[in-house]
């Protein structure tokens, strides 16, 4: 297997990846257009943008963002309402896995940015449908989220005449160079497709099972071209006009907003996915069983392009949570009503040959990013540290448990004296 001589990305990569001559990746070659660009410019460009739609659609709302209250969702309603001065719609689509900490930092998000807000919840049974389909058909238990969270907020736009969604960083992009700053690519029903559903939208999923209709899929249908054309709706990424950096961003929301961070069990990062129970913890263990490696490798590939950590310190984060079997997996089990052996049957068709090798009745990683900790080829192509950075661990409100179930829904205001996310 060949991993990027600069950052720790397998070339098996599920989005693609390619390598310059060098050995160095897709990914941190974009990750040098950072330095290079004139940030200044971009911020009147997307200032310029901005203007153009200032009360002149809607009366009431000047964009909708997409929130689901982590660190970047504040900084980007932050940047949008009190630096631009647009009056935002926030939207959330309910991926039924919250957790307690979740719920606070959305009621905060709330409360302490003063925004209007919407949220889609589906039903659980019908996501517990989908979420059977999708892990049998896909391996995937997560595409229903990606899918609600993709789709709610367009079809807010389309209904209300919101014509602008203002959405975070382009993580393709910042992952893997799939696409170029310059390029300034926005988000569409193609992209959404290709590259967040594998290529699998919710039409393809009609007939799968008799418990799942047309209607049980609306929350997951894009709105038709024709309804798209009407309301001239467009999907920028707010990463193509500012310096995106989700650990310094999220130390700013912290001392601003009083956001909430967490551990999680499979990575080091405690800002990140931590309003969900499985989005670094079940998810990402599939990614693992399937790839070979999981979320700690793209955070640490990120710290390294940051200049925060050596390329050998991510190896040893890597070493430190790649294999870890999650304790949240019985909580996933028992909502979905199955066995372990069940689970892994229908991961099982999924795994990467490239990576994983069957013995007898296990499975084994033919190689691994901790095989190359030594590599005396990766010197040139090395980044000097030059901005460590510790992730904080916030005292939390109320306390997290592996005990605790998914919040399907919490509280949506936050003050002093009644924060909890439960009754309790």
């Amino acid at each position: 297997m060949k991993y990027c001589k600069r950052c720790l990305y397998p070339e098996n990569h599920p989005l693609g990846i390619t390598f310059d001559d060098n050995g160095i990746c897709s990914g941190c070659l974009v990750h040098e257009e950072k330095y290079e660009i004139n940030w200044n410019k971009k911020e009147k460009e997307l200032e310029k943008l901005f203007s153009q739609y200032l009360d002149q659609v809607s009366p009431h709302y000047d964009c909708i963002i997409p929130v689901t209250g982590t660190g970047d969702d504040f900084f980007v309603v932050n940047t949008i309402k009190n630096k631009f001065g647009l009056n935002p719609l926030l939207v959330t689509y309910n991926n039924h896995f919250n957790t307690k900490v979740g719920i606070r930092n959305l009621a905060r998000l709330l409360t302490e940015l003063d925004c209007d807000h919407l949220i889609s919840t589906v039903g659980p049974d019908t996501i517990k449908q989908i979420t059977r389909i999708t892990l049998k058909r896909l391996g995937d238990i997560y595409w229903h989220v990606l899918a609600g969270t993709q789709t709610f907020p367009v079809q807010v736009a389309t209904k209300l005449n919101i014509p602008l969604i203002v959405w975070g960083v382009n993580g393709w992009l910042d992952q893997v160079g799939m696409f170029s700053h310059y390029d300034q690519v926005e988000m569409t029903k193609k992209v959404r497709k290709e590259h967040a559903l594998r290529r699998q939208d919710a039409e393809s999923l009609i007939g799968t099972s008799k418990n799942i209709s047309r209607k049980d899929l609306q929350a997951f249908t894009y709105p038709s071209d024709e309804q798209l054309e009407n309301n001239r709706v467009r999907g920028i990424y707010l990463g193509n006009y500012v310096f995106w950096d989700s650990q310094k961003q999220t130390e700013d929301m912290i001392d601003q907003f009083g956001y909430e961070t967490s551990y999680q069990e499979r990575t080091y990062n405690t800002y990140e996915s931590i309003n969900c129970w499985n989005n670094a913890s079940v998810h990402d263990y599939i990614k693992f069983l399937k790839f070979g490696y999981g979320k700690v490798t793209d955070h640490a590939s990120r710290d390294i392009r940051l200049k925060r950590i050596t390329r050998e310190e991510g190896i040893e984060l890597v070493a430190s949570f790649h294999e870890v079997k999650p304790l949240a997996l019985e909580k996933f089990f028992s909502w979905l009503n199955i066995r372990e052996e069940e689970f892994l049957s229908y991961i099982e068709p999924f795994r990467d040959l490239s990576i994983w090798k069957k013995k007898g009745d296990e499975w084994e990683l033919k190689d691994s990013i901790l095989n190359y900790k030594n590599d005396k080829s990766v010197n040139k192509s090395r980044l000097k540290v030059s901005d460590r950075r510790e992730y904080q661990v916030t005292s939390l409100l109320e306390k997290e448990s592996m005990e605790d179930e998914y919040i399907l829904l919490g509280r949506s205001y936050l003050d002093e004296k009644n924060f909890k996310a439960i009754e309790g």
